[in-house]
């Protein structure tokens, strides 16, 4: 005879496997294990410096003027455009000269009226010194046909010397270039009416050459005039000889460097406004053995720098803080931090963390030649 199952005992079997599945469902699921980072590590070793702090510089005129008119008036020509060279004497620019030409006219007119007073004056002088001789009239009346002459000579010496200014103001409606150079800047054009003494063009005088670059305030207190410089060509690469001839007495407002002029001669032909590397000798340090790494070996932590070093016992890694004193082309140099012998990682920095486990990365290349060569050992 078969048992009798309860009633009951079917449902409390569901109530059970529905609660242990939800007991299942709501367990936390095991941690994933971090995975292990490919990463490629330099060892530190002292290394020599190839170069001292450089600079980027500007070739600049020696001389640069700005050419103005000394009249006022509306410029109805100009002969040069930005670029064009010049020779002492050429024409550069013109003004309006009609109003000038109108006063000169005036002066002129007021010239010969103040002349033939000036006759007039010195003829009645004689006629009346005649009369004096012959005692017909008083020593007096003599004295004040002499002073009327005087005056009428003054009268003529005032319009001879008005007409000369007038015949200048006309002259100075022509701009002529007084050095040979370059025109380097166009700040007028025709038809603009300008003051005197506005800046029409500006020239770049023929001769020496300076080249111009700016030197933060730290660093300032070491150049002084006369000491060399090397310099560079940035596009050919040729190297020159100079020296600072000049150094600014305050900082730029703006960028809070001191500009310094370093003279060129002219037999270098470097052309205006190119660019050039300066490095001043008080800068070298070739040679002095430093620590250098790659930029990429940086990451900055909080305030400063560090790095990751790679712990070979346990394959993890660390943050180690350095000090970074400058850069030597594309790599920074060290103050501290660092002794020769540690292993520094120099590429993926940004995606460790402390204590995370690591492998050195090995280039596929190096992997796929050890089948090749196992290959060629069997042939043979």
């Amino acid at each position: 005879m078969k048992p009798v199952m309860n009633r009951f005992s079917l449902p409390k079997l569901i109530v059970t496997a529905v609660l242990s599945s939800m007991v299942l469902a709501c367990s936390r699921p095991p941690a994933a294990q971090e995975p292990v980072r490919a990463v490629k590590v330099l060892t530190v070793s002292t290394q020599s410096m190839q170069a001292g702090l450089e600079f980027a510089g500007e070739v600049r005129a020696r001389v640069e003027s700005p050419l103005a008119f000394r009249v006022a008036g509306k410029m109805t020509k100009r002969f040069v455009n930005l670029g064009q060279r010049v020779t002492v004497g050429q024409m550069l620019a013109q003004l309006d000269a009609k109003d000038y030409q109108l006063a000169t006219d005036a002066a002129r007119a007021q010239l010969n009226a103040a002349l033939t007073n000036r006759d007039l004056a010195v003829a009645d002088f004689r006629r009346f010194k005649e009369l004096r001789d012959q005692n017909f009239i008083s020593a007096a009346e003599l004295e004040r046909r002499e002073a009327a002459l005087k005056a009428a000579q003054a009268q003529l010496e005032q319009a001879q010397a008005q007409l000369s200014g007038q015949g200048n103001q006309q002259t100075y409606t022509t701009l002529a270039a007084d050095i040979p150079g370059v025109v380097t800047s166009v700040e007028a054009e025709v038809g603009q009416v300008l003051a005197a003494g506005t800046p029409v063009l500006r020239i770049a005088q023929d001769g020496p050459r300076d080249v111009v670059f700016s030197v933060p305030e730290d660093q300032i207190a070491r150049i002084s005039q006369g000491s060399p410089v090397d310099l560079r060509q940035w596009s050919s690469g040729s190297m020159f000889k100079g020296r600072v001839r000049e150094v600014a007495a305050s900082a730029d407002p703006v960028t809070r460097t001191f500009a310094v002029k370093a003279a060129l001669a002219a037999a270098d032909g470097l052309p205006l406004g190119s660019t050039v590397t300066v490095l001043p000798k008080v800068f070298d340090r070739s040679g002095v053995d430093v620590i250098k790494l790659p930029t990429t070996a940086l990451l900055q932590n909080g305030s400063s720098a560090a790095v990751w070093l790679l712990e070979p016992g346990s394959m993890t890694v660390r943050l180690q803080p350095v000090q970074v004193a400058s850069a030597d082309g594309n790599e920074v140099v060290l103050s501290s931090g660092l002794q020769s012998g540690m292993q520094v990682v120099v590429v993926g920095v940004h995606v460790l963390s402390p204590g995370q486990k690591v492998s050195i990365y090995k280039p596929e290349s190096a992997v796929a030649s050890a089948p090749a060569a196992s290959r060629g050992a069997s042939a043979k």
